[in-house]
């Protein structure tokens, strides 16, 4: 219903925010922890595959921009 396209469109929306500041000329480096090792990068592709989501929605957002 009405709620889980709510969740949708928020978990989709998250992803992009993580990635947003990263384009352009001005884009920002993003520092990744996944508890073993740290990684400093501001290229998209390589922050949305560090990036563990669980939300189905999100995670295929996250498939679809790997296959460009």
């Amino acid at each position: 219903g009405k709620a889980q396209l709510v969740s949708n469109i928020n978990a989709c929306q998250a992803v992009a925010d993580a990635v947003r500041t990263t384009l352009g000329p001005r884009g920002m480096d993003k520092l990744v922890f996944d508890g073993r090792k740290v990684t400093i990068s501001n290229d998209g592709a390589t922050i949305m595959k560090l990036l563990e989501i669980a939300h189905p929605a999100a995670k295929t957002l996250v498939d679809i921009s790997m296959s460009q």
